[in-house]
This record gives C-alpha cells, structure tokens and sequence, in this order.
C-alpha cells in the first residue's frame, strides 16, 4: 500500500490518510441530498410541484439523481486515488446544479413540456462539455492554461478559496442569515427571543433554531482548541463532538428510515442510466424553446466547461497549497492527471444521469486533516458506497457539525494571500478581486475570471502586457461572454 500510495515518501501514514478521507467525507457528504434537491427542484415536495409540476415525474427525477450523485463520486475519487494519488475527492458542483435545474428541469416545466426530456437535455449538454475537457486534458491544454495564469492570481486563488468555503459554512450553520436591508447579518438570538415572548413561536421552536449555531460556534473553538494542542484528528473530532452535541441538545435521536432505496434504482435505471442517450432530449438540447437554439446551446457548453475548468484548477490551486504539494514552479503536482480524472468523472455524471461532476473544495478539509495520498480518496470513496444503500448514515452528521471545518479550513487557506506583492497594483487589484468575488458571487470561477479580466485591463493600461498574457487574455475575453449572455 505505500508503495501505490508513496504514503511515507509524503510525510502521511495511513492512520492519517484514514482520518483525512473520512473528514472530507463528512465535509462534503451533503451533497448527496443537496445535489438532488438541487437538480430536481427538492422532487415530490419542492417548489416546482408547488407551481403545477407531476410529482411522481418529480420524485423520478430526484431518485435517478440521488443515486447518480453518488456513485459519480465514487468514480471520481476513486479515479484520484489511483490515477493522480492525489487526497481529492470529486462529486456534483454546486452552482452549475441549481444552474442545470434553471434551464433544464424548471425549463422544461415552464416551457409546458416533457420535464424528464428537460432533465435528459440537460445531461447531453454535460456529456458534451464533458468530452471537451477530455481532449483539453489529454492534450494537456488544461494544465497548460493553469500553468500559464499570473503569479497573483495562483497566490489568491487558495485564499478566495478559504473565504468562500468558510462562506459555506457560516451559512449552512445559520450563523449568519438574510438582511433586506444589509443583505447578511450575524444570527439574531434577540428575534427569537423576542418571537417566543411576542408568542410568535414556541419556546421549543426557537432553541431549535438556534442550536444549530451554538454547535457550530463551539465546534470552530473545539478544532481550533484541539489544532493548537497539536492532535491532528482535530477536524474530525471537532466533527464527530458537534454532531454528538446537535442530538443531545436538539433532545432527538438520528432517524434511519432507509424506505425507498429499492425505488431510487428503479428510477434510476429507468430515466437516468444512459439517459443521455434518448434521441427525443439531443433534439431538445439544441432545438427546444427552454434552450434556445443551437447558438444558446453552445454558449451554455461554454458556460459548463468555463465554470467547471476554473472551479477544479481553483481547487486544486488551494488544496494543493495547503498541503504543500506544489512543485518547483509552484504548481501542482499531477496536475495533468488531477484535472483528466475531473474530465472523467464529467463524462461519467452524464453517463449516469447527474449535473457536472468536479473536484470538491471540501477537499482542504481532509488536507488540514492529513490528506496527502490517494489512500485518503479511497476511504472518501468508500464512504460514499456505504450511502449508497445507508443513506441516513450520512444524514445522522448535521451540517452545523461538519460547518466547523470548513470555517477552520478557511482560516488556514486565507493566510496565502500574504504571498501576493501588495505594493504592486498589477498584482494587488487582480489578486484581491479574484479573491474577495469568489464568496460575494458564491463562484470560485466568477473570482479567477474578475480577477483575470482586472488583471488584463491593468497589464494593458500600464505598458506591463507580455506574450505569455495572451493565455489570460483568452480566459478573460471567454469570462466576458459568460457575463454578457449566461447568467450564473
């Protein structure tokens, strides 16, 4: 095993790469319920069945997905287990979910037609953007367009990372909430109180509301308590104290209801497996009214491979860093191979039936725990199988538990931005764009691209523009058409 893995040569051991893989597993096992609701508009219950969709099509489609989602990201990460040996773990991305929802699913519904085709549609326009990146990796164009990024950019990418992850987890957690007037605030203990003396909720509903931010204002203190002490379990432990908390105050016991696994392969089989290969959704994905025509469809395969691109050369920029596997140039190591196992596991999403697959920045939980092996993507991997027929297994750990180390992961990638020459505007304005937009635009690829195009606009204005800027030059003029004609 450490031969396969080079565990030693890496300064890990396999205790660790154990506890490394099970904390990113945690940190990202919402999305195996997240990504369906998403995609699926929350099935049966959600939204879209409020406003006059089928619910039993509904409920189809969330299954196919439910399933889907996670055996994608077995796939994916085992493909970085044992393709780059890299400690990254792969699984639908946010976003360009609730995106592929917005013009697919939703679209289809208000469009008056057929929403599984909407759904199929939406996995042809994947598959598509999926290849692409294929021949980009296997030609190695995709390393070669990270590679050739400016320095600044690289340097604030981990810490945009660390904000916008911490972002993540202030907000699944409650702790901070919606203002109409100041767009955030701090969770408001008084409005509760106040509610329950205004008779507005009961007692009981209020200490619900506010347990979750207790458990994870306390859990960020345990990690960071447990990491100064030096115990590198620090993250999982913080993990697994949270989740014990959350029950023993919310006074509740975890349900196992494990119904209806048997439907959701049913579904599954039906519409999602090899979906993509219905000839009523390739006629829809170019000529149906919810897409727009030919024209709109490519625009949206660019807008999915711009997105997914620079969310996974984000990520592994950031977690890379963290865990101080950059080599001589500052790059990545295995870069090549990290970014061909996300093009894999894209084509592989629309294979199965589920919205791009990309590598997940949840990643830099199981960095911070120890991560530095493939091996810890095995146990990631491993994790998720046992979802796949044990889904309350991952629904027993609350997300105000796993909150915490994604707050404390960001507090440790944030500091890389004191590597940016600040005294430098040329460095200073892109580097700080790219990082601030990514939390303020909920899009690791929104920061990279403002922070291209500031970068571009600066070098031009200033005489400092070279020939190797031409690559970001190209990164720029693409982000600008995604601003102008796709809204994401």
């Amino acid at each position: 095993m450490d031969n396969m893995f080079k565990i030693k040569e890496r300064g890990s051991t396999i205790k660790t790469e154990i506890f490394a893989g099970i904390t990113t597993f945690f940190a990202m096992a919402y999305i195996i319920f997240v990504n369906p609701n998403q995609v699926a508009a929350e099935g049966a219950n959600g939204w879209l069945v409020g406003l006059g969709a089928d619910a039993a099509e509904m409920s189809k489609i969330w299954n196919s997905v439910y399933i889907a989602s996670i055996l994608v990201a077995i796939i994916g990460t085992l493909l970085m287990a044992f393709v780059a040996n890299m400690p990254f773990a792969q699984a639908c991305g946010m976003g360009l979910n609730s995106f592929f929802c917005t013009i697919f699913v939703s679209g289809a519904f208000v469009a008056e037609e057929n929403v599984t085709t909407g759904y199929q549609a939406g996995l042809v326009i994947i598959l598509i953007s999926g290849l692409v990146f294929l021949i980009l990796s296997i030609t190695g164009l995709r390393e070669y367009i990270a590679k050739s990024m400016p320095d600044c950019l690289k340097k604030s990418i981990s810490a945009g990372i660390g904000l916008f992850i911490a972002l993540i987890g202030f907000k699944n957690a409650g702790i901070i909430e919606d203002n109409p007037y100041t767009f955030v605030q701090f969770f408001d203990f008084h409005g509760r109180i106040k509610a329950v003396d205004d008779g507005l909720m009961t007692s009981t509903e209020a200490w619900h509301t506010i347990v979750p931010v207790l458990v994870a204002i306390i859990g960020v203190l345990i990690i960071a308590i447990l990491s100064k002490y030096g115990i590198k379990a620090s993250v999982i432990l913080g993990i697994v104290i949270s989740t014990i908390l959350y029950w023993v105050m919310m006074g509740e016991t975890p349900n196992f209801d494990v119904s209806g696994i048997g439907q959701s392969f049913k579904d599954f089989g039906e519409i999602g497996f090899l979906g993509v290969f219905n000839g009523e959704a390739w006629d829809a994905a170019f000529n149906s009214s919810y897409v727009g025509g030919v024209f709109a469809a490519i625009m949206l395969i660019i807008a999915f491979c711009l997105v997914d691109m620079f969310d996974t050369i984000g990520t592994i920029y950031g977690t890379a860093a963290q865990a101080d596997m950059m080599d001589e140039n500052g790059d990545p190591i295995n870069m090549n191979k990290s970014m061909l196992c996300d093009s894999i596991g894209t084509v592989s999403g629309a294979l199965l039936g589920t919205s791009t697959c990309t590598t997940f920045v949840e990643s830099a939980s199981g960095v911070s725990a120890g991560g530095r092996t493939g091996l810890s993507s095995v146990v990631t991997a491993i994790c998720f199988a046992i979802c796949l027929f044990l889904s309350p297994l991952a629904s027993i750990v609350p997300g105000c538990a796993t909150a915490p180390a994604l707050i404390f992961v960001g507090v440790l990638m944030v500091k890389n931005f004191a590597k940016v020459d600040m005294d430098d505007m040329l460095s200073a304005v892109p580097a700080f764009l790219a990082m601030i937009m990514m939390p303020l635009t909920y899009s690791i690829s929104n920061g990279i691209g403002i922070g291209a195009i500031a970068y571009v606009v600066i070098a031009l204005c200033t005489k400092k523009y070279t020939k190797k800027d031409i690559v970001v030059t190209i990164i720029a003029a693409l982000f600008i058409c995604k601003f102008v004609t796709v809204t994401m």
